[in-house]
This record gives structure tokens, sequence and C-alpha cells, in this order.
């Protein structure tokens, strides 16, 4: 009524959009019954208020529409409506589309923004279905054109007025409303078969406005007119948005939803799509919207490469539709990323500041870009390769001709370039080189497994540029060398040298495929490239070099030696100048990153099985010795300290220890954890070089439990060592491990530890609840005399230090170590007898240590009461699979001690609303608990757990018992335990708002 009538008709639409927020979702101070009621009493009334929301807006366009004047007709009209005509497959359509936009008066103009807003708000929550009609669609998009025409826009300036100003704004404001009216729409997966034709012209009505956006005439470039219509308006919610965003909103949901189902329609041109979407992506006005773009780029190819995988017969007519489009998207990337082509974009991005991905605005955009560029490489990768190469060699060209202007001087190398411009144009030649580098090693992935044979040619011409260029920067030190504009010029030198480095690592499982493919035949081709990649890398390992280009060698060393591991490479002289130089006790330690990562490649060298060569060929025993060499020069000043251990130390002296045990345990730790998974005769060796330095370990440990930054790192040793080489340590010296730990965590020791060492503290508590962690899981009979002190150390010392403690340290490690001695050691608690289930017909087990069980038990449902979230799912989720796995609530002591005080716990946590994020598991554990006795979960649990209720009447408990249906499947019951949370708070909620001495009936 008061939308029919002029006078209130804003009243009216605010009203209905306050019903549509309040009621459609109301809050929870309405019972169950009562919201279905509602949304189904609203629901039929949709029809109704659609109908009244169509007439308003029409009434208004066509009333405004008749009093517009008509502009005189465009140039490139007739060519704007050709297109349109193909899209929307009518003329009449597009003509009513190109109509011109009429003005509105300012109360026009504020009906017309309720009714959109309102529009938006229902359609978030109606089901998509004939209610919402054609005129209704095509309403809406008269009022998207809103924003799309600068025209309209351009009014604001006609008289220098601010009311005018404010004028354009809201009929900017208009265009974004209608576009938040048409995503709401495109969000909802769930199409129904009568509805598809309507979206297929919503989609057509929206290329419409794409097209209008992005179209080239004498008054606008496209990029300007983007920039116009980025301009951010307040909007609904009073968020600040822009009509762009809008747009880009639309196009990543129509490709991410519904590209599948329309790319079907022969009337709909896919292609002509895409040319619109390429004009959109670059001419966008801000970085943020050109990496919006992107990632509906992605999300296309993505959809293109799953949907050839599916459809292999017809992959070349699919990959032939779409080629011209990715060739040009491709080349178009690949020029955004280099400063040759658009170095004013460039130069605003950020490297300096990280990001919470820890990564610089240049950095993300780098990586974005190089994404697009490897998903083209997958469909198209001669296309690719042949597109990117060349680019690639026209900057090598400029850096291997940097040669040439080298001129010694009196204090080294000189680069005689000086003059400005040549600076200039050399930076920017050297960004790109560097950006191509990371171009090439990405698409590396390309070139391996099926396709080695067929691509073969072309990463060869890679990998032999990259090693050229890689040994010349190492030969001519380019990093070292005086430049015009050092602060830029030499992080540019630098960073090209690390780059080549990195690319040809990227190519180390290429190598390696060449190396298993050519073994035996003509392998001097391989062992040049390999030969030439050490000479380069061998320079660079040295503490004077720049830690960026110095990590960038350590690595591709690593990757030779882990994935290429060629047999040869022991005896290239480059690499025995490594071992020199690492094992020389009198040369500077090289940067604790770097020295960990040489002594990862040279103990990788000895240790890692040689591929193509049978066991007899290994030459184990040279090998061995070699190893047992390299690790007694590694770790010399550490077996020194085991004869001071004892004896009390100055402070120097300490903190002289302190290093030297952190810089050998750490290089000890990544050697082991390196081999974990290699075969047993690698992890022998590794043992047998290592043997003494665990022992002086163990030895130390005592002299620095309350050294807790020490522990820490001993602690994370030994955690590895278990992790990758228990069985090669043997069970005495295992257990004599075990004990020494269980034997130095006093009470005491442990309290010291979680309450008054802060984080190291609780860490090193933690690292010795994972190393039980091991223990405990290791099959076997072995180790299962330590599960008495194991449990022992958990609920009598350690729990009850952090029961109460609302810090979530050291509680996740303690449960995980419960639920694996429980899982692991069932037959701990449970002999289960093979005859005695025979003869019952049903496996009652005997039941072993009781008191610790239910111990344990009574743990798991405390830590249920505390407020930690991501502790209360991770023990629901333990305790769901020990059901699984073990029938854990099928258990006599559970289910008749236990089962209905854990089925309470979880219910009060849904009431008390403290773990809502949760709900759906909570609801699913209720189930699975209850059902192991539904009679007695109905008859007995229920009408307790009621009874017990406060804040309710007793008619208001029976109303909830009736409520509660006797259903037996997942689906009804959760429904139920919802309906029954929900209610019970609805009336406690009532309860309490009544005033104090209310009579209740």
């Amino acid at each position: 009524m008061l939308i029919q009538s002029p006078v209130t008709t804003p009243l009216g639409l605010i009203m209905l959009k306050t019903t549509s927020e309040e009621l459609a979702c109301p809050r929870e101070d309405l019972s169950v019954a009562r919201k279905e009621e509602l949304r189904k009493l609203l629901l039929d009334q949709v029809q109704t208020v659609l109908g009244l929301l169509t007439g308003i807006l029409e009434s208004i366009w066509d009333k405004h529409s008749v009093t517009a004047a008509t502009p005189p007709p465009s140039p490139t009209s007739g060519e704007s409506g050709d297109l349109l005509s193909s899209l929307l497959q009518s003329p009449s359509a597009a003509k009513l589309l190109n109509q011109p936009i009429p003005i509105l008066d300012t109360e026009s103009e504020y009906i017309c923004s309720l009714a959109l807003e309102c529009l938006a708000h229902l359609f978030s929550w109606i089901p998509l279905s004939t209610s919402i009609t054609p005129s209704l669609l095509t309403t809406i998009f008269h009022f998207a054109r809103f924003g799309c025409d600068t025209r309209v826009r351009k009014m604001s300036s006609v008289n220098g007025s601010s009311q005018n100003s404010v004028l354009g704004q809201e009929r900017g404001r208009l265009g974004i409303l209608a576009m938040s009216c048409i995503n709401e729409l495109m969000s909802k997966n769930c199409v129904p078969m009568e509805f598809e034709e309507y979206l297929l012209r919503m989609f057509q009505q929206t290329f419409y406005l794409l097209q209008k956006i992005t179209k080239e005439n004498n008054a606008h470039t496209v990029k300007s007119r983007l920039e116009e219509l980025d301009e951010r308006v307040l909007c609904w919610k009073r968020q600040a948005e822009s009509y762009i965003e809008k747009f880009t909103d639309f196009l990543r949901l129509f490709v991410s939803v519904h590209l599948r189902r329309i790319e079907s329609y022969s009337q709909f041109p896919v292609v002509e799509f895409l040319a619109l979407l390429f004009k959109y992506t670059f001419h966008q006005p801000t970085h943020e919207g050109y990496f919006s773009c992107l990632d509906i780029w992605t999300l296309f190819l993505d959809y293109l490469t799953s949907k050839i995988k599916s459809r292999l017969a017809d992959k070349e007519a699919v990959l032939n539709r779409y080629e011209d489009a990715l060739v040009l998207l491709l080349t178009e990337v690949l020029n955004r990323i280099q400063f040759r082509y658009n170095q004013a974009q460039l130069e605003e991005l950020d490297d300096e500041t990280l990001d919470d991905d820890q990564q610089t605005e240049w950095q993300r955009y780098l990586r974005q870009s190089l994404e697009v560029v490897a998903k083209v490489m997958e469909l198209l990768p001669t296309h690719a390769f042949s597109t990117l190469f060349p680019v690639l060699q026209d900057n090598l060209e400029v850096y291997l001709g940097l040669q040439q202007f080298v001129v010694t001087s009196g204090t080294g190398h000189r680069l005689n370039i000086t003059a400005e411009n040549d600076c200039r144009r050399l930076h920017c030649s050297l960004r790109d080189l560097s950006s191509l580098l990371q171009a090439v090693g990405r698409l590396a992935e390309y070139f391996i497994g099926d396709v080695f044979a067929a691509r073969f040619n072309d990463a060869l011409t890679v990998v032999e540029r990259l090693v050229k260029v890689t040994l010349y920067g190492s030969q001519i030190k380019l990093y070292n060398i005086e430049t015009a504009v050092p602060s830029v010029l030499k992080p540019d030198l630098i960073d090209v040298h690390a780059q080549s480095l990195a690319a040809l690592q990227a190519y180390a499982h290429w190598l390696a495929q060449f190396y298993s493919e050519i073994h035996r035949q003509n392998p001097e081709q391989f062992i040049s490239l390999v030969s030439t990649a050490l000479e380069a890398i061998t320079p660079l390992i040295s503490s004077k070099v720049q830690e960026k280009l110095l990590l960038s060698a350590c690595h591709l060393l690593v990757s030779l030696a882990t994935t290429v591991r060629p047999v040869f490479l022991i005896s290239i002289p480059a690499v025995q100048k490594v071992f020199n130089r690492i094992t020389d006790t009198s040369a500077q330690r090289l940067p604790d990153k770097a020295q960990v990562l040489v002594c990862r490649a040279l103990s990788n060298v000895l240790l890692l099985p040689w591929p193509n060569l049978p066991e007899t060929e290994q030459q184990w025993a040279v090998r061995s010795t070699n190893h047992a060499s390299l690790i007694s020069a590694l770790t010399r000043e550490y077996r020194q300290l085991k004869s001071n251990a004892i004896l009390p130390q100055r402070k120097v002296q300490l903190e002289d220890t302190k290093v030297i045990i952190h810089q050998t345990l750490s290089v000890l730790e990544d050697i082991v954890e390196s081999i974990s998974g290699e075969s047993t005769k690698s992890r022998q060796i590794c043992y047998q070089s290592l043997q003494e330095s665990v022992q002086v370990s163990l030895a130390l440990f005592p002299a620095f439990i309350h050294q807790s930054d020490v522990t820490d790192e001993m602690l994370s040793f030994f955690l590895t060592l278990f992790r990758g080489l228990r069985v090669q340590m043997g069970v005495p010296f295992t257990e004599q491990i075990i004990q020494t730990f269980l034997n130095m965590f006093t009470r005491e020791q442990l309290a010291e530890s979680i309450l008054h060492e802060g984080s190291t503290g609780c860490r090193v508590v933690e690292k010795f609840l994972k190393i039980l962690q091991v223990v405990v899981q290791e099959p076997g009979q072995v180790f299962k005399p330590f599960l008495p002190s194991v449990i022992s150390l958990c609920m009598e010392q350690v729990y009850p230090i952090i029961a109460e403690r609302s810090s979530p340290d050291v509680k996740a490690e303690l449960f995980e170590l419960l639920f694996r001695v429980l899982h692991h050691n069932w037959r701990y608690f449970f002999k289960s007898s093979v005859l005695a289930s025979v003869q019952r017909g049903v496996a009652e087990e005997q039941m072993e240590n009781e008191a610790q069980f239910s111990a344990i038990m009574q743990a798991f449902g405390q830590s249920f009461l505390q407020p930690d979230i991501h502790l209360f799912k991770q023990n629901l989720f333990y305790l769901e699979t020990l059901n699984t796995k073990q029938k854990l609530y099928h258990k006599k002591i559970f289910r008749t001690t236990m089962l209905f005080q854990f089925v309470n716990v979880l219910l009060q946590v849904l009431v008390h609303k403290s773990h809502d994020l949760l709900q759906e598991e909570i609801g699913i554990a209720t189930y699975n608990m209850a059902s192991v006795d539904f009679d007695g979960f109905y008859s007995a649990f229920l009408p307790e757990f009621l009874a017990s209720c406060d804040g309710v009447d007793s008619n208001q408990k029976n109303v909830l018992g009736r409520n509660f249906k006797m259903d037996r499947d997942l689906p009804s019951f959760t429904q139920n335990v919802h309906r029954l949370v929900n209610d019970l708070r609805y009336y406690r909620l009532c309860n309490d708002s009544l005033p104090p001495g209310t009579v209740k009936l």
C-alpha cells in the first residue's frame, strides 16, 4: 500500500528492504517453527513484490525517457549495433538498449536507488525462478547503463555546481546498485532449467555494456573512460564502491560459475567476449584492477585446460577456436612485465614493502603474470616458447655484450657506461632480463615427462644459454664491478646473475631425465653442461659474495647433487674445491643458510644412490669413508665440547659454546632430514658418520637443560633423528635417549619450561612430546615398555600444569600424543581375544589400564569446555577417528560411563554458541555418539538434559521434547539438534526479557 502511493513510496521501499533484511534471515530471537513460517510467507509474496518493484523502475524510466532529448547519432553507432545484434540475437532488443539514457530528477533517483537496494537484498535469498521476469531483468540492465555512460557523469560539470556534482555521483550510484543486483543473481550456481534462457539474456545484455565500456571513440580512450568509471561512490551499506569493481566481479562470476553452461549455446559468441575482456583487462586504470582481471584469465585458462583433459578427442578443435586469443594474451602479458614496453606503470610498483604473503607489489605483479604465461604454455607449448625465447635472447645479447665495456681501473674492474640515458636503458634491459629469466624457469615443468623427447631441442637450447650466461657472470664477476650508478646498476647485475642460476636450477628435473635417457650412450654433451654449471657455481661459494647470489649458487648445487645425481660429480675439480673449502677450518665460515645448503649438497653427493646403476657399482665403501671424513671435519669443535660439558662455564665461554652447538646441529639436522626418505644404505652410512656426534649431544643435554635455547636446538636434532634414523640408531641406544629425556623432564623442570621461560620453553616441551609421538607410533613390541611412563608423564606431570592455562601452548602436542597412544596402542587398553569374541558372538574386550584410559578421556572432555577453537576441532577429530577405526563409542566403558557426558558437553557448547564455526562437526559427532544407544538417548538422556536446563519453564521443556522427533538418520537428527538448540536459546531470551514478577500462563 505504502509503495503504491506516490507520497509514501520511499517509506514503503525502506520498510520492504528492512523486512527482507530482518525476516528472510532472522536472528535467534525466533523459534525454528516461526522462522520457517516467515520464510514461507515471504516466498509467497515474492512475485507480487518483484512486480511492484519492476513497475516502479519501469514507470520512472518511461516517464523520463519521453522527455529526454534525443542526441545526434554517433558516427560509430552502426558498428556498435551490429555486434550488439549478434550478442542479443535480436535487432529490436539491441535498439532498446541503444536508447538514450533519461535524465532523472533527484526524487526519482532516490526512489530508483531504494528499489534497486531492495532487489539486491531480495536476490540474495530468493531462489532463481520465473518470478524474476524478462521485463525486470531488462529494466535492471537499463539502470546498469547509468554506470557505464560517461555522458551522464559529465553532466555534473555542465554548470560546475556542487549540486550537479552530487547528481552525477547519484547516477553513477544507480549503475553500481544495478550491477549489485546482477551479481547477486550471477553468484547462484544452482540454476533451474527454465531459468537458463534468462541467464543467457543477462549475459548478452551485460556484454553489450562491456562493449560500450571498451569502445574506442574520438572523445575518449578506453583507459580514460575506465578511469572515470572507477571513481568510488558511497553506496549500499555506506561502502565506497566503483562501477569497474562491480563489473569485474560480474566477469569473474561469469567465467568461474557460468561459462561451462553458456559456452554450449551457439548464439553466444565466446571468442568475441574474450576480445572484449582482453581490451577491458589491458586498459585497467589501477594495478588492483589489472590483478583482478588476470585472476579472471587464470580461471578461464584453468577451465580450458580441464575441458581439454576431459575431451581429448576434440582437443585440436577446442584449441584452434581459442588459439588466436591465447597468443594475443601471452604476448600482451609478456609486454606488460617489461620496462621496454611498460616502464611508467612498472616504476610505480613498490618493490620494498612486504604484504601478508611476504612478497612485494612488484613480486606479486610478476608472479601473477608468469602464472598466466605458464598456463598458456601448458595449452600452446610451441607458440609460447617461440614468443618468449626471442625476447629473452634480445635481452641476453645486451647482457653478454657488457664485457666489451669492462675496463680495469686502479681499484678493480669498472663498467664504462656513464651517460645517463645509457645507464637508464641498461637498467631497464637488466630488469627485463631478470623477469624473463624467471619466466623461462617457470616453464621448465612443460619440457619433462611424456613430452621430453618432443620438446628436447627447445629445452636444450634454453639450458645451454642458461649455462653460458651463469658462467659468463661468474667469470667476469659482474657482481663486484664498479658502475656509474652503483645504487641501481649493481643490484640489477646481481639480480640477473642470481635469476640465471635460479632458472637453471628449475631445469634440474629436465637434466635428470636427460641423464637417464642418454646413460651409457653419448654423455659428453650432458657432462659438459653439468661441468660448466659447476664452474659457474664454485667462484660464488664465498663469504665475500652477496648473500642473494651466494644462496642462488648453493640452491643450484643442492639440486645438481640431489635431483640430477651424476656419478661423475665427485670427481669434478670444482666440487673437490668446494669440499676442501668447507672442511678447511682456517677458511672463513659461510653465512648460516649457505653453510647448511653446501653441507647438504656435499653430503648428498656421497650418500644418495646414483641413478641407472646397479647396487654393485655404487662404490658404497669409498663413499662411506669420505662421508665419515666430511662429518668428522664439520663436527670437530662440537665433539671437543664433551670433555668440558660438566664444568661450570663463564658467560663469554658459554656464548661461544652456544654458537658452536647452533652451527653444528643446524648442519647435522639438515643432513639427516634430507636423506630421511632415502634408501636404507644411505641412512646407514649417514648414521655411522653421525654416531659420535649423536652420543656427544646426549651427553651435553643434561648440562644445558636450564638453557632453553640450546635445549630447543638439541631436541629439534633428536626429533629429526627419531623421524629419519630410528631404525639405524638401534633399540638399546634409542631406549637410552628416551630414558635420559624422561629423567631430565621432571615435574619441576616442565613447570619451569612452560611457566617461566616463555615461548622457547614451551617449544622445548612441545618437541619433547613430538619425539614421544614418534616413539608410541612405532609398531611391534620394542618400545611398549615405555607406554606407562609416557602416559604417566602426560597425565601426572604435563597435563596438570597446562590444564587450567588459557594459553594454547603445549596443549595441541599433548593431545596429539594422547591420541597416538590410544590409536597405535589400542591393545594396551583393550585385549581382544579372537576365541572369546567367537564364543560370545560379540567382541566385548577385556579392559586393562582402565584408570589411565578414563583419565585420558576426561582430559579430552575437559578440553571441550575451553575457548580454544583449534584445540576443540583437533580433539573432536581425534575422538571421531578413534570411533571410526577402533569403535571407541561402542566400548562398554565409554558407553556406560562417558557417552552421555560427552553428548551433554557438545550440546552445551552449541547452546552457548562458543564454537559456532564448528556447528556441523559437533552435530555429526553428537549423532555418532547418540546412534550407539538411540533408545537410551531418547528415553533417558534427552528428558534428563531438558530437566537440567535452567531458564525455561516446564511447559517450554515439554515443547522442546515434543519437537525433537525420534529420527535415526543423520540429516534429520542434526536438524533436530539445531532446532532444539535454537528454540532453547529463544525461550531463554524471551524469559530473560520479561519484567520481574510476570505471571506466566
